[in-house]
């Protein structure tokens, strides 16, 4: 039979989505929201090299890259632009627009998604710009998290593999850590696995830290079994508590078997302790043995389950990242440190290499799904060996390394001019990974200009500030630059933005306030009142916000008439300010501010702004004003928040909160009022996003806290 060539071509997923929406106006200056810590006396108990990466460079923030919190949640159809790889075995489908994202991976033969390929594209807050969707393979780097790209175009082109056939090359530049990187995707013929080659850069004469996780989500059933070659590891849940566990069963003989994921009560992550010079791999079998594998060089060294759990909040969370009733998933991971909690040292001008592959496998079931976990590991380790052997993959990576500098002509896809901008500004040689000229745009403009003429040029009229950068050199260049006369105060504001990223805080606020002091603008007083926030001066910051708020109201009239692009600009700014406004009022104790700006009409005029995260901050300001009944009406008549955050507690806490005070009248609340507000008021479901396990302890609504089984859980389900 003849071979049928490898083809990488162009072509369009059709699925029901939601837009992403524009980027958050306000930049991202507030603590960065970040679930995955470690207290500093628990590294004590761990390895030296893993607590010393825990505790090396964590993220402050996601400066300088944007929030993206503009989406909702009414999905239509909509065409995305994809790529797919294809030969006689495996046909694979990535979207360059998203991430790069591996949406579909195919066995041909068989018929098999080996992936988990969601219905739907729905954005939720999970990532560390926001915007986040579920399914595929993501591939995360820049630190602690799902990556600030994962929703952004990345650059793709077509380019010669190493077996003389086609390869899929995306690239990008990381803002987070100021990194460029590529990924290599291409299927030698007749191959069942999709190799996927690796190369992230450090083109600085310093040390960065890296982060790099791949993360795939794979189909999960009761008879699903994640399989890793580890006797051990390192389980972290929303607790924040690392500790090392033995596998399967965590708990001991006779507790739950956590490789089979439906098993378990609360989310959690396992993070494989694998020993030395073992193969690196990880696997999700369902009851026939069949399922994704996936294995790599040694220096991707982690891997990694994460579990829902079958909990009343882990399986509100998988409602609401897909549709109702098409399934939930699992994720198993790999990663360049043993944990995700860990960021690595990157010396200056130097690479991270690996090779990956995906593709199927297929076992013994009654090896792999019997009671001996040693036993299951051998059969999966001998079944991958014999379908693709280590050397193999070793082999594939020392040939794919010497085409990874191969120039790209055929290009597919285009990214961000952001690397371009970088390009110019170190003039870095980067073979394989080209950011010409052309791609730079708007937003990338005044900083060529900084960069060339040594002037930050004027802000565009009627219209917010464009995107910060922050890097060390691009502080330099602030700091040294000339400006045009009455435009001090635009080049104090970003400046400041540049040293608050720096942790150079008391710079950062006398920066704001000589721009304030040149020209009050709700950019500046926004900056100060954040800074306020940090300091733990809740008055002092609800002061500067409602300055910030007056000082918007005042430029608003310019986005006056009809609608259009101005006066949706102004309502986008409106919006975000009013959504750190309000909450920091409330902590000041001044809720009848807040619903005073609530109750604003929105910017141009017309009706106030609405949306569920609005709805809940009256919700807030309602029981801060006494009225625990008006709040409660606004949750009976139900709303939706439409990015709430992973770990995120504000609608189970706010609901109790309003109990407590309906039970309570104008006494106090004490365990007693707390106890009966809990079972008078159960939790509704659509609210229920409670992760955590003491966060539903002496809940009539949820599952016992002992529950240790999915068995358990359904019992405890019927009985209430």
């Amino acid at each position: 039979m003849a071979t049928t060539a490898t083809t990488v071509r162009r072509i369009v997923v059709t699925l029901p989505a939601v837009p992403l929406g524009d980027e958050n106006p306000l930049p991202a200056l507030r603590p960065l929201d970040e679930l995955h810590q470690v207290d500093a006396g628990d590294r004590d108990l761990l390895p030296s090299d893993m607590a010393r990466q825990i505790g090396y460079a964590p993220l402050r923030s996601v400066l300088p890259v944007r929030l993206r919190d503009g989406y909702g949640r009414d999905r239509a159809p909509v065409e995305l632009d994809a790529v797919e790889i294809e030969n006689e075995q495996i046909r694979a489908v990535v979207l360059p627009g998203l991430g790069g994202r591996l949406y579909s991976l195919v066995h041909k033969p068989t018929g098999r998604e080996l992936l988990y390929r969601n219905p739907v594209l729905q954005p939720a807050n999970f990532a560390l710009a926001d915007a986040w969707f579920s399914g595929g393979v993501e591939w995360n780097l820049g630190a602690t998290g799902h990556c600030a790209h994962t929703c952004a175009p990345l650059h793709a082109a077509r380019v010669p593999a190493p077996d003389g056939g086609e390869m899929l090359r995306l690239w990008e530049w990381e803002r987070l850590r100021d990194l460029p990187f590529q990924i290599d995707m291409w299927l030698p013929a007749e191959s069942e696995f999709l190799y996927v080659g690796v190369r992230v850069r450090n083109p600085h004469d310093r040390t960065v830290p890296a982060y790099w996780w791949s993360n795939m989500a794979v189909p999960e059933s009761e008879d699903t079994r994640v399989l890793a070659p580890a006797d051990a590891a390192y389980h972290f849940d929303y607790t924040q508590a690392l500790s090392r566990v033995p596998v399967p069963a965590p708990h001991g003989a006779g507790t739950t078997d956590i490789t089979y994921t439906t098993r378990s009560l609360h989310a959690a992550d396992y993070f494989f302790d694998i020993a030395g010079d073992d193969r690196r791999w990880i696997t999700a079998l369902d009851g026939e043995g069949h399922g994704l594998v996936q294995t790599s060089t040694d220096g991707l060294r982690g891997r990694k389950l994460f579990l829902w759990g079958s909990g009343r909040g882990g399986q509100r969370w998988q409602e609401w990242l897909t549709e109702p009733g098409t399934g939930g998933y699992l994720e198993i991971q790999a990663g360049l440190a043993r944990t995700q909690l860990e960021h690595i040292p990157m010396p200056a001008d130097s690479e991270f290499t690996w090779l990956e592959a995906y593709g199927p496998l297929a076992a013994d079931p009654a090896l792999v799904h019997g009671d001996d976990w040693a036993a299951a590991r051998a059969e999966a380790a001998g079944r991958l060996e014999a379908a693709l052997p280590r050397a193999s993959v070793d082999a594939a990576y020392a040939a794919w390394l010497e085409h990874a500098d191969t120039e790209p002509k055929d290009i597919l896809a285009t990214g961000s001019g952001w690397g371009a901008l970088e390009a110019e500004r170190g003039h870095f040689d980067l073979p394989g990974t080209p950011f010409p000229a052309a791609t730079l745009g708007a937003a990338q403009k005044p900083w060529l200009e900084l960069l060339l003429a040594g002037v930050f040029p004027r802000p565009a009229a009627d219209a917010p500030p464009g995107p910060a950068l922050v890097a060390p050199e691009w502080r330099d260049l602030l700091e040294s630059a000339d400006t045009y006369p009455g435009n001090e105060w635009f080049l104090d504001y970003h400046l400041g933005i540049a040293q608050w990223a720096a942790g150079d805080r008391a710079q950062a606020v006398r920066s704001w306030e000589r721009s304030a002091g040149a020209r009050p603008s709700p950019w500046a007083l926004r900056a100060l009142a954040v800074a306020e926030g940090a300091a733990g001066r809740p008055e002092q910051a609800a002061e500067r916000y409602l300055a910030a708020y007056a000082c918007l109201r005042e430029e608003t009239p310019a986005a006056a008439g009809e609608p259009g692009p101005v006066q949706d600009a102004a309502r986008a700014v409106q919006r975000a300010l009013l959504l750190e406004a309000v909450p920091a009022l409330i902590e000041a104790g001044r809720a009848t501010d807040a619903e005073r700006l609530l109750d604003e009409p929105a910017a141009g005029g017309g009706a106030p702004l609405e949306g569920g995260r609005i709805r809940l901050l009256r919700a807030r300001a309602a029981l801060g004003l006494g009225d625990a009944p008006r709040a409660r009406a606004l949750f009976d008549e139900g709303f939706v928040v439409e990015n709430l955050r992973e770990g995120d507690e504000a609608l189970s806490d706010t609901w109790y909160a309003i109990a407590e005070r309906l039970v309570a009248g104008d006494g106090p609340v004490d365990e007693a009022v707390r106890a009966r507000a809990r079972a008078e008021h159960p939790l509704p479901a659509a609210y229920d996003f409670r992760m955590r396990p003491e966060s539903q302890e002496g809940d009539a609504t949820a599952a016992p806290v002992e529950a240790r089984d999915a068995q358990g859980v359904r019992e405890a389900r019927a009985a209430d």
